[in-house]
């Protein structure tokens, strides 16, 4: 078994066992409609018809955006903290189209 040549780097995330709470803002600096989370949302625009995210607080977890629906395509791990911008979690435009918790599982 081999690795996938188009993986670009791998972080191991610290285990988590407690909550997840994740407050995400339509515009930077926490502005704009606000929407807080504790589940996975595998299609953002279906949800909230909007799929731009341009701030956001993790408060509690770990998460992970997806630039597109279900769970693919480029992927970004949040730890808790704030990102005033999207560039912050490391986007290039605030395009989201899922977003999930990660867990670790034994």
């Amino acid at each position: 078994m081999g690795f996938n040549d188009c993986i670009k780097s791998c972080r191991l995330s610290p285990q988590h066992e407690g909550s997840f709470r994740m407050k995400i803002y339509e515009r930077d600096d926490f502005r704009g409609q606000m929407m807080e989370f504790t589940e996975d949302c595998p299609n953002v625009y279906e949800r909230f018809n909007f799929q731009d995210i341009n701030s956001c607080q993790v408060l509690d977890g770990y998460w992970i955006f997806y630039e597109e629906p279900n769970y693919r395509g480029r992927q970004y791990y949040l730890r808790p903290g704030e990102y005033r911008r999207y560039n912050d979690w490391g986007a290039m435009n605030p395009r989201t189209g899922s977003f999930r918790r990660i867990y670790h599982h034994y």
